[in-house]
Formats: structure tokens, C-alpha cells, sequence
């Protein structure tokens, strides 16, 4: 085990930014800690790295209770990544590793992973919001620690930019990194996360492997000249956990190992005329909205 929790807690006044979080990350994962702004992430990730004192709980690093040695092996970005403006890269990056301790010759290395080894002797107030968000990644990458904690990483970018940190990201898990990423960008959980955990007002609503616990229905929507018809045929079929209608379209959630097509045999059978069929995956994004509001 990499990381447990146990019951974190921590106040602000008459606010519980983290209220009882208890979050399992095994070696390996890439673990999604999703939720709105002021749902507990950061002070969550803050707890965890020794930034912030808990007010109750604990938790362990490696089956341990925390030391300073243990984070050698982490490497993290948390909100803003905080440089010199004045300094180069290169300058900015020798600073952190010796802080660090570790050798730094490995900064070629993580600028040549982010794309910024061109950039090497540029200052870092010279740097696009992209690229100070990469230089925020390699710092975190210094040492080639196993464990990546990483705080809205693609905060503020623009789809580009979003696409350059995400796929530094998926390079990293292949390299069988663990990740532990905090986001409000649903759509990236999903890209990039093997496992999420749903925080809601410093509360975990819910925890597990994304495609077990956000389990997404696909959802096919048929148009139709008489979607009534249609839409009896479907129930009476007993082929759809659920079939509604919208205006001239039937939008139905078929049951787990029926074919779509099965939606245009059923309609021709019974002398019904499609104008359309279409199929539209099911996001986290809808899963988690349905969590949080159930909650």
C-alpha cells in the first residue's frame, strides 16, 4: 500500500474542509480525488504531504507513519507552481533539486520529458501558462520519485496545453507511477485516472475503480415518427433498464449486454420507421453529477 488515510480531519474556524477522509491508493494507480472547488482536495493533498497539521486522523506513507525521509520518493505540485521569475529554468530547477537532495543532472531529463529542454536558459516569467504548468511537472519529477502528487494540473490551461499535461501524465503511468491527481475536470479523471474517490463538502461520497463505481450506461436515443409506439415496444420488450421520451426522440438505457441494434431489429419487427439511431456514451461527468446530487 502507498498511501492510506485514516479519518483526516481538519477545521477552519466553523468550516470542516476535511471531514473524515479515509482513501486507500495501492502501488501503481492512478488515483483520482475529484470534487467542486471547496470540496477538500488540496487540504486533503496538503495533509498528506506535511504542508497542513491535521485536526484528527492519520495516515501512513508505505505502511509507515510519516518522516521526512519518505518524501524523497514523492514528488508533488500543489496549486501554483512557485518559481524565481528572474532565473532560468535550468537555475530554477538546480535550486529545487538540491533543496531535494537529489542530482542535478537529472534536470536535462525532466525538461527534455516536458518539452522544455529548449527553454533551459529562459527566464521563467518569460514562460506561456502552459509551460510554467510543465515546469511545475518537471520540478515534480526531479529524483524520478515512484509517487506523483499532483493538484489541478491542467487548472487554466487551454485545450492544448490541457492535452501536453495529460499526456506527461498517461507517460508516467505507463511507467507504472503512482499518481495521485486532484481535479474538478471530470473529463480528465476519465482520461487518466484508473481509480477515484468523490469528495463533496470535506466528505468522500463514494470510492472505487472508475468503470465499477461511475458505471456508464450508454445511451442510445432513437428517432422516431411515433416515439409512444416505440417507446411501449421497448418496455414490453424488456430489453432497457429505462426508456423516456424527447420530443420526437426515445432515449433508452439498455441492459447490460444488449447490442443498440437490437433497438433497430425490435422497431423493424414491429413495422416501426427509424429516422435516426445513435449511440452517446455516457461521461463521469453525468455519473458524477447523479452521485452528488443523490447525496
Amino acid at each position: 500500500m502507498v498511501l492510506e488515510t485514516f479519518n483526516l480531519t481538519k477545521r477552519y474556524g466553523s468550516v470542516t474542509a476535511a471531514d473524515g477522509i479515509s482513501l486507500r491508493v495501492e502501488r501503481g494507480m492512478a488515483f483520482g480525488i475529484l470534487g467542486p472547488n471547496g470540496s477538500g482536495k488540496t487540504t486533503t493533498l496538503g495533509i498528506v504531504l506535511s504542508v497542513l497539521n491535521p485536526d484528527q486522523g492519520t495516515f501512513k506513507w508505505f505502511g509507515k507513519y510519516p518522516a521526512k525521509s519518505v518524501y524523497k520518493d514523492i514528488g508533488s505540485l500543489l496549486e501554483v507552481p512557485n518559481f524565481f521569475p528572474y532565473l532560468s529554468l535550468a537555475r530554477n530547477l538546480e535550486i529545487i533539486a538540491r533543496i531535494r537532495e537529489v542530482e542535478t543532472s537529472d534536470i536535462d531529463r525532466v525538461l527534455d520529458e516536458t518539452a522544455l529542454k529548449g527553454r533551459k536558459k529562459s527566464r521563467f516569467d518569460t514562460l506561456s501558462l502552459g509551460m510554467k504548468q510543465r515546469m511545475g511537472l518537471a520540478a515534480a519529477m526531479l529524483g524520478n520519485p515512484s509517487v506523483l502528487i499532483l493538484d489541478e494540473p491542467a487548472n487554466g490551461l487551454d485545450p492544448e496545453g490541457i492535452a501536453e499535461v495529460r499526456n506527461i501524465i498517461l507517460r508516467k503511468r505507463e511507467e507504472k507511477k503512482t499518481i495521485i491527481m486532484a481535479s474538478h475536470i471530470l473529463d480528465e479523471v476519465e482520461k487518466v485516472c484508473t481509480d477515484v474517490a468523490i469528495l463533496k463538502k470535506g466528505r468522500t461520497i463514494a470510492a472505487g475503480r472508475v468503470n465499477e463505481l461511475l458505471k456508464l450506461d450508454n445511451l442510445v436515443v432513437a428517432g422516431a415518427d411515433d416515439p409512444q409506439l416505440l417507446k411501449k415496444t421497448i418496455e414490453d420488450s424488456g430489453i432497457a433498464k429505462s426508456v423516456i421520451i424527447s420530443g420526437n426522440h426515445v432515449e433508452i438505457i439498455l441492459n447490460e449486454n444488449v447490442d443498440p441494434a437490437s433497438v433497430n431489429r425490435l422497431a423493424y419487427e414491429h413495422g416501426i420507421l427509424l429516422s435516426e439511431l445513435t449511440v452517446r456514451k455516457s461521461t463521469l461527468e453525468e455519473q458524477f453529477l447523479e452521485l452528488v446530487k443523490n447525496d
